[in-house]
């Protein structure tokens, strides 16, 4: 059976509306953010949008002016003031989402403008952020929506209203319903387009305070490899899309080839072209790319490969097991070398935000070259910590390491692990084990990315001197 189309659901009087279960998730986790801030949070959201041409023309000009003046607004729902998203905030916002369907077409901007009471230039640097999300059907509204809501949705969507939709005829539902970022502030919306604005997007305000030309190893026409200072992303998220873009002053949006975590430093390649990025990735999946790290360790390491067993949850903290796991993720890694060097020093760590996570001796590190054989999210981290070696300032990892060491066989999948006669006694040692875990590190932890090379060799490319070895 082929797919369903919007016009044939029509024509059966079939509901044509049903969000995605993980949209549908989103939608209610975000009501109960809203709700924390907000009583009046709504998630269908309707407000007359004016067509007056003389307002068009004065916000246009507005939005034209020079943009280092702010704009204050009175706040309202016990929201802040809102001014500008650009030069980067120092700090993130509470979550804010707003869902919203449009009542009458017209700009963008202006809509968002009128509907959420915001400042022109604050909305301009959401779009320009990667914040505001349309799709040209609506969601099924979730679970908490009021009877209004409710009303509004069945409103829009009511098949005598999308029958006279040119853009979705022909569409499935599903078709209908994806998302795309909004990038022209003048982009026009029509009625019964659904957006979706991500009022307080991530920042990442140390990406702008880090002299970034001083960071680029390589450029070239197809890539830039950047030595990526701890505490900063190389991606963009869902609300923020720029990731390194405004910070690098680049015109073209750099795109993302491999990922090292934002509390990593070292080498990272982005492409700068759609035909690199795909090629890169074609060279990660036939592995014929090298990646090697120095990770400082609280425990000396053992020379030669490593291996463990990553569960396979796309969930932090990464649970490893020194035991074959069937479906579990192989993670291997070779220790070249581990070398005895002094504990960073108490102005060291605070230079770098270094976190203390209760390490009890704190006199003498080991500093290990590690050749990543397989490439698992938190894979380093994971295997040194299960070593009994977490490394220096690991907030997540090195806690639970800590309270193994204390009382072995806390960790159900470690060297002294019990063994468990029932299920769900052993479901509960595992929810304890992740329990144990940290927090993910606010910047820095002893763990760089010091080369990276490709090719056989053809490229290769190091960073500079990693943060512990910095007076």
């Amino acid at each position: 059976m082929g797919p369903v189309s919007f016009s044939s659901m029509l024509a059966n009087g079939c509901r044509i509306f049903s969000a995605p279960a993980a949209l549908v998730r989103t939608l209610a986790l975000t009501h109960v953010a809203l709700s924390e801030h907000s009583n009046s949070c709504r998630h269908v959201k309707v407000a007359w949008f004016s067509r007056s041409s003389n307002k068009r023309k004065s916000a246009r000009q507005s939005l034209k002016q020079d943009v280092s003046q702010p704009t204050a607004v009175s706040s309202a729902n016990g929201y802040p003031e809102y001014t500008r998203l650009l030069p980067c905030p120092s700090d993130n916002g509470p979550p804010r989402i707003e869902h919203l369907v449009v009542s009458e077409g017209g700009p963008v901007l202006e809509y968002i403008c009128k509907v959420l009471d915001l400042p022109l230039q604050f909305v301009a640097d959401l779009i320009h952020f990667g914040a505001v999300y349309y799709a040209l059907g609506c969601p099924w509204p979730p679970p908490t929506a009021t009877l209004e809501q409710m009303r509004v949705f069945k409103e829009v969507t009511a098949p005598s209203v999308l029958k006279d939709r040119a853009s979705i005829k022909g569409k499935t539902v599903r078709e209908a319903q994806k998302t795309f970022c909004i990038t022209n502030p003048d982009q026009f919306v029509e009625t019964g387009t659904y957006l979706r604005v991500h009022v307080h997007p991530k920042c990442f305000p140390r990406c702008y305070e880090i002299d970034w030309k001083s960071r680029i190893v390589a450029v070239t026409d197809e890539f830039v490899v950047l030595d990526k200072p701890a505490g900063t992303t190389v991606r963009g998220t869902t609300d923020n899309t720029l990731g390194l873009t405004t910070p690098l002053k680049v015109t073209t949006p750099l795109m993302t080839t491999h990922q090292i975590d934002n509390c990593t430093e070292g080498c990272v390649v982005l492409a700068r072209t759609k035909e690199y990025c795909s090629v890169f990735h074609g060279k990660i999946r036939e592995e014929k790319g090298k990646k090697h790290y120095l990770a400082l360790g609280a425990a000396p390491v053992p020379i030669g490969t490593i291996t463990h067993y990553m569960r396979p949850i796309n969930l932090a903290p990464r649970l490893i097991s020194e035991d074959f796991m069937e479906r579990w993720s192989l993670c291997q890694l070779e220790v070249m070398e581990c070398k005895e060097v002094p504990w960073p020093s108490s102005v060291v760590e605070q230079k770098y935000c270094v976190e203390d996570c209760g390490w009890p001796s704190k006199e003498y590190a080991y500093e290990c070259k590690i050749n990543l054989l397989t490439g698992r999210t938190h894979q380093v981290r994971a295997q040194l910590a299960a070593l009994g070696a977490p490394i220096v300032g690991d907030s997540m990892y090195m806690p639970a390491a800590v309270g193994e060491m204390a009382s072995p066989g806390r960790n159900p999948f470690g060297k002294y692990k019990k063994h468990y006669t029932h299920v769900t006694d052993k479901e509960v040692a595992i929810e304890e084990w992740s329990a144990q875990h940290g927090k993910e590190p606010g910047v820095a932890i002893g763990l760089q990315a010091c080369q990276i090379s490709w090719d056989d060799g053809k490229y290769t490319f190091e960073a500079g001197a990693p943060w512990w070895r910095c007076n």
